[in-house]
């Protein structure tokens, strides 16, 4: 409404905000840098590994037959549930499918356990390690000036009264410790190494050895179980049709016979051999090699047997698991901090050498420039400057009239002096003259040194004579002390 009461248009005024936080603000340092995501540690790997979810899951790069048992077990599993527990539980018992779903799920569980683990993988040396052991080596073996000679590829150590021999890993710049083995396809060192195993797409040793043992032995009882009931639905189908025509109402049953039929030798089998070897604490490696004997009286007696087949299986499936010593979650950390460069002249933490190198020089330009400055201030300014008398030297003229003493200390920065320009701090530090004739100027060769910038064996004593320069002679003046300012700076 207008103020006379008519209606007229009246425009909508719309406010747009302004926003006072600009991206590129120019105050703003140009040293900080945005921040990088750290990277993990399973990321960059030196083993021929493939992780997943985010590095939570740990398999050998060869993965083709571990899918292979996976559809094996779950085809003959699936077909088992599917055409043979519904007659079974019905003309047997419905426990049947119960125990068959039971060591299902134990060995799916005890494979993915084995499958998706670290067995044990022993971290590299880094660098620094590396060559401290170099060092190590050639302290213990002495320095040789000439030709090429390798370190040696073993130590000894004694282990129950027994000699084990330590085996260099050139790979992984490390002595492996006792039982340990690199592994060709992973190409990494594992602690208590068993062997690699393709069906289970990952190396056995230590910390996945007690899953890999569960998983062959469940595996037998459940491959056993399906063979013999399978077999059993056969025949009692045989009898009330025939054995041709029961082969035909369940042609299921006829596959699962097959696949059990020619695993369950080799399962079995493995059970058994790793049974044999849990009794007696040996590994596969070891056991292909001969290292040891079962035999106590012997010479090379098994160091890591306890005499007893009890503990020994008490001790491989029973004990404490071991944590993992590469932390493949973890975090990379830097060599050295990645900070912001120094503004202001202050120094950071985390500046390398060559940048500290650098602040020196600058910090010793500036005070240069400094000392410079500040020699120049009292000659450069419009009103009436002091400057100080040299004292007389040889073959030089000094400057000659009455001029009043000060006694000098230690040169201090123009911003603590008191405002020379003021009549009142002239006249409380020096008491001026009205007139001074008879000034002689000196000519920029025979300008004095700025303070600060004197010798430590100068003669100047602590007095020096300062003398007020007349308004008429500060053209000249500008320009000679300008010019002598240049020809020290260049010095």
């Amino acid at each position: 409404m207008t103020p006379g009461g008519g209606s007229g248009p009246m425009k909508d005024c719309e406010y747009s905000q302004i926003s006072t936080h600009s991206s590129s603000s120019p105050m703003e340092s140009p040293h900080k840098k945005k921040k990088s995501v750290p990277k993990r540690k399973w990321e960059v790997f030196p083993g021929r590994n493939k992780f997943f979810c985010n590095g939570r899951i740990m398999m050998a790069r060869q993965t083709g037959v571990f899918y292979l048992t996976l559809v094996l077990i779950l085809v003959t599993s699936g077909l088992f549930f599917a055409f043979d527990c519904p007659y079974l539980s019905e003309k047997i018992t419905p426990a049947i499918p119960a125990i068959g779903g039971i060591l299902f799920f134990f060995v799916m569980g005890t494979l993915l356990r084995t499958s998706f683990s670290d067995p044990g993988v022993l971290p590299r040396a880094t660098p620094d390690e590396a060559a401290d052991l170099e060092r190590q080596i050639d302290i213990a073996n002495g320095s040789s000036s000439g030709g090429y000679r390798p370190p040696p590829r073993t130590k000894e150590v004694i282990i129950n009264g027994q000699t084990v021999k330590l085996k260099y890993c050139f790979t992984c710049k490390i002595f492996r410790p006792p039982r340990a083995s690199h592994c060709s396809l992973c190409d990494n060192c594992v602690e208590r190494f068993d062997h690699h195993c393709p069906w289970v797409g990952n190396c056995v040793g230590k910390r996945n050895y007690r899953f890999f043992y569960m998983f062959i032995l469940s595996l037998s009882f459940l491959t056993v179980f399906i063979f013999a009931f399978v077999i059993t639905h056969v025949i009692l189908r045989s009898q009330q049709t025939g054995f041709l025509n029961a082969l035909k109402d369940s042609p299921a049953s006829v596959l699962e016979a097959v696949v059990c039929f020619f695993s369950v030798w080799s399962i079995v089998g493995l059970s058994g051999f790793h049974t044999y070897l849990i009794s007696s604490n040996q590994t596969t490696n070891e056991d292909i090699k001969g290292s040891w004997s079962n035999k106590r009286g012997k010479e090379n007696y098994n160091p890591y047997s306890y005499g007893n087949i009890f503990t020994n299986c008490c001790a491989a499936l029973c004990g404490p698991l071991s944590p993992s010593l590469i932390d493949r979650r973890g975090f990379i950390q830097p060599d050295t901090p990645q900070l912001a460069g120094p503004s202001n002249g202050i120094t950071m933490y985390g500046a390398t050498q060559s940048q500290s190198n650098m602040c020196d020089q600058d910090q010793c330009i500036q005070s240069t420039k400094f000392v410079l400055q500040a020699a120049a201030t009292p000659l450069l300014q419009s009103e009436p400057s002091i400057t100080s008398e040299e004292l007389p030297l040889p073959g030089k003229t000094s400057i000659s009239g009455p001029c009043a003493t000060l006694t000098l200390g230690q040169p201090t920065p123009p911003s603590s002096m008191p405002n020379l320009t003021s009549d009142s701090g002239l006249t409380d530090i020096i008491p001026l003259k009205d007139e001074h004739e008879g000034h002689q100027f000196l000519t920029p060769e025979e300008a004095p040194s700025p303070p600060g910038m004197l010798p430590s064996g100068s003669p100047i004593t602590h007095s020096h004579t300062m003398h007020v320069l007349s308004l008429a002679s500060q053209d000249s003046l500008h320009e000679d002390s300008v010019r002598g300012l240049v020809k020290l700076s260049s010095v």
